[in-house]
């Protein structure tokens, strides 16, 4: 197996947290075990829901903090402390594509001004040159060269996250990390923009992490899915078995909220909410809104380990031939 270009294993974080102005510090555990890999090309889809520590795996993916447990290799080599001179020479290959454009532009300057500052920041080409490659990196996210001279506020939502998008790659990374990359887009953008991913992916060969609530999307641009939840991965494998045969109860529970019109498909209703990460269920971090769950999974955390598919799922009762199956509402 060739090295992966991301390598991210066992990795914890935690924060404090107080509960009112007096009260004592809590920890509070983001990640809790995690471990992942991503190929030179590949994208991996990462979804769960809101708080589950999607973004916070991102951020430790790109340096942007250090794990209180495991590590991160990046082309084969251990990443380097946040805001070191190695870790700024990095950063020109690895980029971050930010939930909100907007909040990720700067206001006072034009947006061609804003695509060419990452080849100023890494000293890529000369100040001549640099026009020329603003212009070519708007034409590939499909933005006209005089829309360079518009100032954020003077796009639309969907022309500010291709803006994003072509700073983003103007250094040629070989990983993009993507934190909900369309959620704040209208859904009739959202299909474009997906498309877009697409074909700056096969154009430009780089690696994306994909992090996403929205799991149509997901299996739109990914050749593998990551299903998180609490802060740990439950399943991993191709987007069709995640999606049309899950293994997890959390994935089934999940891809059972797709709108799927005129097929009648019955959803599976998660009772309660999700536990909250400063005081963790013992076992199975998922058994308290199981419908399935049995003795082992409140004593005993599973391990994701590979099933007889070659998909990773962490469940005491999916590795025999059949998964359990949750019940719909």
């Amino acid at each position: 197996m060739n090295t992966p270009l991301i390598d991210a294993k066992n990795l914890v974080r935690r924060y404090e947290m107080r509960r009112g102005i007096f009260g004592k510090p809590v920890e509070v555990r983001a990640l809790d075990g995690v471990s992942l890999h991503i190929a030179a090309g590949e994208t991996l889809g990462l979804v769960g829901e809101s708080g589950c520590g999607k973004s916070t795996t991102g951020r430790l993916v790109l340096g942007l903090e250090r794990p209180d447990q495991g590590s991160v290799i990046f082309e084969g080599a251990p990443m380097p402390e946040p805001g070191s001179a190695e870790w700024r020479s990095m950063r020109a290959r690895m980029q971050m594509v930010w939930q909100d454009p907007l909040g990720a532009l700067d206001r006072r300057l034009t947006i061609g001004e804003q695509i060419m500052e990452p080849l100023a920041i890494h000293n890529l080409g000369t100040p001549a040159e640099r026009p020329a490659r603003r212009d070519a990196l708007m034409q590939a996210v499909g933005l006209r060269p005089d829309q360079g001279s518009r100032y954020p506020h003077e796009l639309s939502g969907g022309q500010r996250q291709r803006a994003v998008l072509a700073r983003a790659i103007a250094t040629d990374p070989r990983l993009l990390v993507c934190d909900e990359p369309i959620s704040a887009l209208d859904v009739s953008i959202q299909a474009q923009v997906m498309n877009l991913f697409v074909e700056l992916q096969q154009k430009f060969g780089m690696a994306i992490l994909f992090i996403s609530h929205d799991l149509r999307a997901v299996r739109q641009v990914s050749q593998r899915v990551a299903v998180m939840y609490l802060g740990r991965i439950v399943e991993e494998g191709e987007p069709d078995a995640v999606l049309h045969d899950p293994a997890h109860p959390y994935s089934q529970a999940l891809v059972s909220a797709i709108p799927a019109p005129g097929k009648g498909k019955k959803r599976i209703v998660l009772q309660g909410d999700p536990p909250n990460p400063a005081d963790r269920p013992p076992g199975c971090p998922f058994h308290p809104r199981c419908a399935v769950a049995v003795a082992a999974c409140r004593s005993e955390v599973p391990a994701l380990k590979p099933r007889h598919d070659g998909r990773l799922v962490a469940c005491h009762l999916a590795h025999g031939d059949a998964a359990p199956l949750m019940r719909a509402a």
